[in-house]
């Protein structure tokens, strides 16, 4: 199913979903004049859409523009579920992965580009509540994921020879020789050789080929755990722990082995508004030169969190910020990077309405969510890091002005 859009439709995922209309993207890719963003993967769909945080890399940045300040046309589509990961391939089709309020059985729905409506769905193995939350696009507009039973798998769509769309398993790759019983995929992500690279909850680290059935892994350190996704850039595959952050490479033939690991302030339990111990970041590559020349996260230390940010080839440290100062200090999302800007956004106090398991009681039991944004911008010579400005959701500075 191929179908160029004149514009592209921009989804966002919730119980329901929200269809958007927004221009065209700028040519030169850069994410608002900040800097380059991580470059193309090959091996993933469109920047912008392909992932759930833009590319391979997680800048959270896009090349695509936002909705503006004129007015919107949006419909509501009603799938009775939360689809936090909703992408859009080259052909213009939105494929969301969405976990059902009744009966939490992940599913893919193929979208209608003009209209949001689920034009096809396919229910995959259920596993653990991030395995209806990481996969991604691949450069055929396919979506890669891990299922319950612990199989990769891609799922294309195409027309029936009657003529309707369906989605349907194009390959399939068992990863339980690599992944233990018990244990779950959290994050996958592909690599420049056509890897894909994936991290289990429970601290292993692999690669998988689909092209020759070829699967490889590694075992952190006993104890350290994975509660969110991964990125690539072609330097290596960052990975943070609840314990550290990591960089890895892999052999010729995929073995992951470790380029660097840096720990972090993991804090004393696990905050009101994670979902987990330790830091809420998928790693985010970011830098001014190539868009991968630095790799951060945000640490969950107490009271205040600090951005930590790492030159990506050595893990060298380039800084330990505080920020979200205004409020409740944590952060469930990835860093926010383009250039040598890093925004972090405060999820501190947020109610989910459900907690992986395993997450433990939060300390403090509970906090009032408030929201919260700071930026930190790397020094020209790379010598260092300063918070910009730090404020709540009343867009009040607290402190420091841009």
């Amino acid at each position: 199913m191929r179908l160029a859009l004149p514009a592209r439709a921009a989804v966002i995922a919730a119980a329901t979903l929200l269809v958007l209309t927004a221009a065209a993207p700028p040519a030169d890719g850069a994410a608002d004049g900040l800097g380059p963003l991580p470059p193309h993967n090959p091996y993933a769909g469109p920047d912008g859409t392909a992932t759930m945080h833009g590319d391979t890399g997680s800048s959270d940045a896009t090349p695509l523009p936002g909705p503006g300040a004129g007015p919107l046309t949006s419909r509501r589509v009603a799938l009775a579920s939360a689809c936090p990961t909703v992408l859009v391939g080259s052909d213009g089709y939105p494929v969301a992965l969405c976990t059902p309020i009744l009966g939490q059985v992940p599913t893919v729905h193929l979208l209608a580009p003009a209209t949001g409506d689920s034009v096809a769905e396919f229910a995959v193995a259920k596993g653990s509540l991030l395995g209806g939350v990481y996969a991604y696009l691949d450069q055929l507009d396919r979506l890669v994921l891990v299922d319950g039973e612990r199989s990769l798998l891609r799922i294309g769509h195409r027309r029936t020879a009657a003529g309707g769309p369906e989605l349907y398993v194009a390959s399939s790759l068992a990863l339980a020789g690599a992944v233990p019983e018990g244990d779950s995929v959290t994050g996958v992500s592909p690599d420049w050789q056509g890897r894909v690279w994936f991290a289990t909850a429970g601290g292993v680290v692999g690669t998988a080929d689909d092209r020759t059935g070829r699967v490889r892994s590694v075992s952190l350190p006993a104890g350290e755990r994975i509660a969110n996704s991964i990125s690539t850039a072609p330097g290596g595959t960052a990975v943070a722990t609840d314990h550290a952050t990591y960089l890895l490479t892999a052999d010729a033939d995929g073995t992951p082995r470790i380029a660097w690991r840096q720990p972090y302030d993991r804090g004393p339990g696990r905050k009101p508004g994670q979902l987990s111990p330790g830091t809420g970041s998928t790693p985010t590559f970011f830098g001014p030169a190539t868009g991968t020349d630095y790799l951060t996260v945000v640490d969950n230390a107490a009271p205040t969190v600090n951005l930590l940010v790492y030159r990506a080839s050595t893990g060298a440290p380039v800084c330990s910020v505080p920020v979200l100062r205004a409020g409740g200090s944590g952060s469930e999302n990835s860093p926010v990077a383009a250039g040598n800007s890093v925004f972090v956004a405060s999820t501190y106090g947020y109610p989910y309405p459900k907690l992986p398991e395993g997450a433990g009681a939060s300390v403090p039991a509970s906090g009032d969510f408030t929201g919260g944004l700071s930026r930190v911008d790397v020094r020209a010579d790379g010598s260092g890091c300063d918070l910009v400005w730090d404020c709540e959701t009343d867009g009040a500075p607290h402190g420091l002005v841009a």
